[in-house]
């Protein structure tokens, strides 16, 4: 029989380690020729699932991730590609091949994968190893699609010496530098991931600002300074600045909203209705009794928030492009974010890629705005004046968003557009967005990487759902988007995102709500925290006062 005690026990060991590892790193005494020793503290109300680069498809994993990997390419807080791994690079004229010079001084982490424990120096090789597990079908990784289809046939990953790694693709594709920023493209060594097979995921080995050091799941990951770290800052100090960070893994957002409260952590991000007013005033600034003690900023974040109407749907009603029209005229999305959001986010009054992307141009690309005349005189035209003959519309929503939806449905019956509110679980709702048994619902779209293609793939005609979860097939935007896909010029490649818009916004698939912000929060004694639309975590520039 299991003894009862060993859970207990095991926890009681675990967090003495934890208590140990951050006394090490925070409580050593300052001299000339040590600094202070810090540590940062931050909640996922998900659990990692795992801390190999190749998984990292949620906000949970790759928040980790960052911390230990790194690629040969990184997004600016402006999401302007800058040199990591690499220190340039160079695109052939036809767009074809991708040719990046390596640094020289990049190391990985101790480990005792490698000869004597000490972790070796980074070359080409990796970057084609790295490439190739990724593609690996023996062993399906979620990461794998960044190369799908984009790489040539031969020779896709080659590395002529060890600072000089190529890339070859089959057909140009101008976002292919915003994908290999993902970290899905970190680089890892052939000998820890050999030793440690599927278990990687438990004994991460890369070159990043932090080390690994404990991980215990669903409870806390301990990650620490990374000595041999090769970036510097503007003033030539090596990265990062901090020593240590800790996440844990308290999965009630109250909860761990209180414990941010208390400052036992130092960074407390989103926002739920539980909360929300503790936080923030109705016009989205921080409670007044909360100055001094935490700061509050919030961002751009690429994640279109809709509703996606199925366009081969038999749902009376909806397969009217009017009727479309009308919803999306009918609704008041300032009033929405302020009055459920404390006016965090922005009110989707362009096309479907939000606002914070390069390509976004509002004056060019005009969409919906608060028109319930409008919306009526188009209910007429479709036969249906003040809603009359107009069957009643079921919208799927999930438990988070019911207040939302809710908000719409009283709006629209004002028009006399009747909509029932039917919640079901999420889990439920994205089987049936997948298998097109959901005619009308609540979705969000958030960005892979940062370019317009990359929201606008979600309506090409030639896609499944995912992500193509509105079956829209539309002759003209397929043209549009396949074209883009071979514009090697950004300014003639946003042209045609915008002429797709305008289709979108004209033939209505979803009713457009809101192009999300992050709302963040942090203690006092933080500083250099990251502010990007991506919502990555990157804490190498992190201080701690």
């Amino acid at each position: 029989m299991p003894d009862p005690l060993l859970p207990t026990v095991f926890k009681y060991a675990f967090w003495c380690c934890i208590t140990t590892v951050f006394c090490l790193q925070s409580c050593r005494q300052s001299t000339p020729e040590t600094r202070p020793r810090t540590s940062f503290r931050y909640n996922q109300h998900n659990p990692i699932t795992s801390l190999d680069p190749a998984f990292a498809r949620t906000q949970n994993n790759i928040w980790a991730v960052d911390c230990l990997f790194n690629g040969l390419v990184q997004l600016d807080d402006s999401l302007h590609v800058k040199p990591c791994l690499s220190r340039s690079w160079n695109i052939s004229p036809d767009g074809l091949l991708y040719t990046f010079h390596l640094r020289n001084d990049v190391f990985f982490h101790d480990d005792p994968a490698f000869p004597g424990g000490i972790g070796r120096r980074m070359v080409a090789s990796d970057v084609v190893y790295s490439f190739q597990r990724l593609l690996d079908a023996a062993w399906p990784k979620p990461g794998s699609w960044i190369f799908k289809d984009r790489i040539a046939a031969d020779s896709a990953f080659t590395a002529p010496d060890d600072t000089t790694f190529q890339l070859r693709l089959k057909t140009p594709f101008q976002p292919m530098l915003q994908i290999l920023t993902m970290q899905y493209a970190s680089i890892v060594p052939k000998e820890a991931c050999e030793v440690y097979g599927r278990d990687f995921r438990r004994h991460p080995v890369g070159t990043g600002p932090f080390r690994f050091k404990i991980w215990a799941e669903n409870q806390a990951l301990v990650v620490v300074r990374n000595e041999k770290y090769f970036e510097r800052d503007e003033n030539g100090q090596l990265l990062p600045y901090l020593d240590a960070v800790k996440t844990s893994f308290i999965t009630d957002r109250k909860t761990a909203f209180l414990e941010f409260k208390q400052h036992k952590l130092d960074y407390f991000f989103g926002l739920e209705s539980s909360y929300i007013n503790e936080l923030l005033t109705p016009e989205g600034e921080l409670q007044p009794n909360l100055t001094g003690q935490f700061v509050f900023f919030k961002n751009p974040y690429l994640n279109s928030e809709y509703l996606g109407i199925r366009m081969d749907s038999a749902m009376s009603g909806l397969q009217q492009k009017k009727v479309r029209q009308a919803l999306n005229f009918g609704i008041d999305r300032r009033q929405m974010l302020r009055l459920l959001r404390n006016g965090v986010g922005r009110p989707a009054t362009s096309g479907f890629t939000p606002y914070g992307l390069p390509s976004f141009n509002d004056e060019k690309v005009p969409g919906y705005k608060y028109d319930p005349a409008q919306a009526g005189r188009l209910l007429a035209d479709a036969g249906f004046p003040q809603g009359r003959g107009l069957p009643p519309i079921t919208l799927l929503c999930n438990a988070d968003y019911l207040d939302l939806c809710t908000f719409l449905a009283r709006q629209w019956d004002d028009l006399g557009i009747k909509v029932n509110i039917e919640s079901i679980e999420t889990a439920l709702l994205r089987e049936r967005m997948r298998n097109g048994k959901a005619p009308f619902f609540r979705a969000s779209w958030i960005a892979d990487y940062p370019d317009g293609e990359s929201f606008l793939t979600c309506f090409y005609s030639k896609n499944a759902a995912p992500p193509n979860y509105t079956h829209f097939c539309n002759p003209a935007f397929d043209r549009l988007y396949e074209k883009s896909l071979l514009a090697t010029d950004p300014e003639e490649r946003y042209a045609l995102y915008h002429g797709m818009e305008k289709i979108l916004i004209e033939e209505a698939p979803v009713i457009f709500l809101f192009y999300d912000e992050t709302a963040q929060f942090a203690s006092s004694h933080v500083e250099g925290l990251p502010r990007n639309a991506i919502n990555l975590l990157s804490l190498k520039r992190v201080r701690k006062n």
